[in-house]
């Protein structure tokens, strides 16, 4: 009977949480995938995993070149709302697009090192970091591989210098303002990218009105097309109606 009852609940629970697909194909981009400059070629890109500028202090796993991939059907509605940005001097800027499984293993990885903090001062400095998972920062999966969600903000035209990051130099909180924090070309919108504070959550009321326009900005035309955000995230947005939502990629990045 026990066995029975275990037989039969196991059943449930399959029913009930279906399982998530993986791919682990490192070779092939999946024909459903296009690189974003293929699509807007004049879309500005400031891939912090490729780098070292990002929470974890280094390069990331995957990350093998400096580029977005997307899903087809993200790719072309973003380029909608790289064209209703033109008539205004304004241009897309994205931090991130794909992101291999690879790669959120390794972030999971760092997380888990609690000794690790050397970035702490720049990306969360307000957070303790044995609690990245509880206070959902860091998860074991991320919308990002399944090849429809982009972590992006708006650039001014002509776009400003971009100041370079040197590994080893000074930190500053992302949360202080534009002119104290990491220097970003971008319109400024409130805090710096992958800032692990409240004051990122979109729409936080304890930032300037010019930010809450700004983010306002960039919220209204990505759900114009079909983008919805993720609200402790200004920057994160995925299609609605993203093709692959059961599936989570690990080609790498090249």
């Amino acid at each position: 009977m026990k066995i029975k009852i275990l037989f039969i609940l196991l059943i449930f629970i399959s029913l009930c949480y279906p399982p998530i697909a993986f791919t682990a194909d490192a070779d092939k981009i999946p024909d459903g995938f296009v690189d974003i400059q293929k699509t807007i070629p004049d879309v500005l890109l400031d891939i912090r995993y490729y780098g070292s500028h990002n929470f974890l202090g280094e390069k990331v796993n995957g990350y093998l070149a400096p580029k977005c991939y997307l899903t087809q059907e993200a790719a072309q509605a973003l380029a909608k709302v790289q064209k209703d940005l033109e008539p205004y001097s304004l241009t897309l800027k994205i931090y991130d697009c794909y992101r291999p499984q690879r790669a959120v293993n390794h972030f999971v990885r760092w997380a888990r090192e609690i000794e690790n903090t050397k970035t702490r001062k720049e990306f969360y400095p307000t957070v303790d970091k044995r609690n990245l998972f509880k206070d959902g920062y860091i998860d074991s999966k991320s919308g990002h591989s399944r090849g429809s969600t982009v972590d992006l903000t708006i650039v001014p035209l002509p776009a400003p210098s971009q100041a370079d990051y040197v590994p080893g130099q000074q930190l500053y909180e992302c949360y202080l303002p534009a002119v104290k924090r990491f220097a970003d070309n971008s319109l400024d919108m409130g805090t710096g990218f992958d800032c692990f504070n409240e004051l990122s959550h979109t729409v936080n009321t304890n930032i300037g009105r010019q930010q809450k326009i700004n983010r306002l900005l960039l919220k209204s035309l990505m759900e114009k097309h079909g983008f919805k955000n993720y609200d402790m995230e200004w920057w994160h947005y995925t299609l609605k109606n993203e093709p692959y939502p059961d599936t989570y990629f690990d080609f790498v990045i090249e």
